[in-house]
């Protein structure tokens, strides 16, 4: 199957990539066949997608007797036998209730090559990435939530003796830090051990609904608000970095007070200026910065090391786009500094409760936007005997379908320089818009590396 690319130096770039029959790969020894629950954070419907990603690999001069392809995939047969629910089928039962019936059928496994060289795909590998399609054949059927494999995995060499693993993952199984840690004994099995590190933990129940269920924290991230947003314009989708300079910028404007904030903090509410600006929403309409949290912590005692289920919740700033946009700097900043606190112990349990009083429902989207810190799941790093990863971490911005979520990742630009990459969809005209909002945060210098994609978006 042939893929067309444009580089931003408009030449054409053409490869093949020719792919095997996909395969089941089960655990390496027999698993325990049983049923579990997932819990009632795991199977909201904002979960329900299968979550996509991408590792590019370079050759390595002393793997190079080695088969990436055979590698990985002895390893992910090997970590099966210690994440055997990953080999099952999610199920859902009454009141749309998600369990998983551990099979031991195994994961998809796809083998593929492709004639072209990491050399050819450019020096700035970063979302989006439109050849992905090709990268990670969606098998028909595979993007259900239930009654099908829980991984898709396709390993696909290229020319030029470096490898590409893409793979997706049923987002109810696992939230980023559970994924993180899938992948790191994934690949520490792929460089020799034989057992985890970090064994894995279901424990599921401890993040089940209350008997009876009820609901006793503010949860504006839920509300629901009236959509009359009737817009068919144009998405495109396009990463911006933030690097050393771009950051000490935008730490200009932050106020002495909160001179302590963090560097995902200042990031999410410049995105969240910069998007609400770029969308020209009415001043007195309310606008939500929905800050995905991890809430092992937030448990006393925290939750067990090594729980890999979703332990986040998705609590919501709210103001209005005019105070947004009009007061200073600082009044988001505070906003997102202020919001991620109110997620505690009592918060985890009222969201479970939530879900099972308002049917699993979806968070509040119309003028949303989301954001997700994954620079702590360090996906650069994950190493299968090849060494650190030339890119690693999510194919392209949105959640499932909602294309107003976005993360931060840490990425190595073309300079070399270490920063933080972020991928958006916006309306076309819209992401000019936000483009020119961001150099206005910068001071006007042209410091942003503003993606005119080495790839040309084919299809949304």
């Amino acid at each position: 199957m042939a893929s067309s690319l444009s580089s931003s130096s408009s030449s054409s770039l053409k490869f093949t990539v020719r792919r095997c029959e996909p395969q089941l790969v089960a655990p390496a020894i027999p698993t325990p066949h049983e049923l579990k629950l997932l819990s009632d954070i795991d199977d909201q419907e904002a979960l329900r997608f299968h979550s996509p990603a991408i590792q590019i690999y370079g050759k390595q001069a002393s793997m190079a007797e080695k088969d990436p392809v055979e590698v990985i995939r002895k390893a992910l047969s090997q970590t099966l036998v210690f994440y055997y629910p990953l080999a099952g089928r999610v199920r859902e039962g009454p009141h749309r209730k998600l369990m998983v019936e551990c099979t031991g059928e195994g994961a998809m496994f796809i083998e593929a090559d492709a004639d072209v060289t990491l050399h050819e795909f450019g020096d700035s590998l970063q979302p989006p990435f439109p050849c992905f399609h090709e990268l990670l054949y969606h098998v028909p059927g595979s993007q259900q939530i239930t009654n099908t494999p829980l991984l898709l995995v396709q390993v696909t060499r290229l020319k030029c003796g470096g490898f590409i693993l893409a793979f997706s993952i049923n987002h109810t199984m696992c939230d980023g830090t559970g994924i993180s840690q899938f992948m790191n004994t994934w690949a520490k099995m792929a460089r020799g051990s034989t057992k985890p590190s970090i064994p894995p933990v279901w424990c599921r129940e401890l993040l089940m609904a209350r008997h009876p269920p009820r609901i006793t924290c503010n949860h504006r991230e839920y509300e629901h608000v009236p959509d009359t947003i009737t817009s068919t314009e144009n998405m495109v989708q396009r990463s911006f970095f933030f690097g050393p300079s771009q950051i000490a910028a935008i730490r200009l404007l932050v106020p002495t007070h909160l001179q302590h904030c963090t560097t995902f903090d200042i990031i999410t509410a410049c995105f969240w200026r910069c998007r609400t600006k770029a969308l020209q929403i009415e001043a007195d309409k309310e606008v939500r910065m929905i800050v995905i949290v991890n809430g092992r912590a937030r448990f006393n005692p925290p939750l067990p090391v090594g729980y890999y289920g979703n332990a986040i919740a998705f609590p919501a700033a709210v103001t209005t786009a005019g105070k947004l946009c009009e007061n200073p700097f600082g009044y988001a900043v505070e906003l997102i500094k202020k919001v991620k606190g109110v997620v505690t112990e009592e918060y985890m349990h009222s969201v479970a409760d939530l879900m099972v009083i308002k049917d699993r429902c979806m968070f509040t989207t119309v003028r949303s936007c989301l954001i997700s810190d994954l620079t702590r799941g360090r996906f650069r790093e994950v190493n299968f005997g090849w060494g650190e990863a030339v890119y690693g971490g999510v194919a392209q911005a949105g959640i499932g379908s909602f294309l107003g979520g976005t993360c931060q990742m840490l990425h190595k630009n073309a300079k070399g320089e270490e920063g933080i990459v972020l991928p958006i969809w916006l309306p076309a005209k819209a992401m000019n818009r936000f483009a020119k909002e961001l150099e206005n945060m910068f001071g006007n210098q042209n410091h942003t590396t503003i993606r005119s994609p080495t790839f040309i978006m084919a299809t949304l």
